[in-house]
């Protein structure tokens, strides 16, 4: 995911080229892995040639809200004071900038906008 959203898009072979043959990871395993990452809707793709090229279907924002989201879900048991309780934990530990920065963007959710 990190080599589509810096590079925007590319075939299996490109990141293999970029990725696998210096990680020691097979050509294989990568294009399975574009093909997981596709199926969960994490990935899209076109048909150019013979090759697909996979460009990102979700940005990292997107994908860091869904991912924490569901680990917090699966260990806070679902209840919302852990999981906010945690964040704020978080950003005290992070120091009074990151404070302010969880303030900025409550202040921006209550009015309705995105941060």
């Amino acid at each position: 995911m990190e080599h589509l959203w810096t590079s925007g898009s590319a075939s299996v072979k490109g990141v293999y080229r970029a990725l696998g043959s210096r990680r020691g990871i097979k050509q294989n395993t990568v294009q399975s892995t574009m093909d997981r990452l596709y199926r969960k809707d994490l990935l899209e793709r076109d048909k150019v040639s013979h090759a697909f090229v996979y460009r990102p279907a979700v940005s990292r924002e997107e994908l860091s809200t869904k991912v924490i989201g569901e680990v917090l879900e699966t260990l806070a048991g679902g209840e919302t004071g852990v999981m906010l309780s945690a964040f704020a934990n978080l950003a005290q530990r992070e120091g009074d900038e990151a404070l302010a920065e969880l303030e900025k963007l409550i202040t921006q959710k209550r009015r309705g906008g995105s941060p």
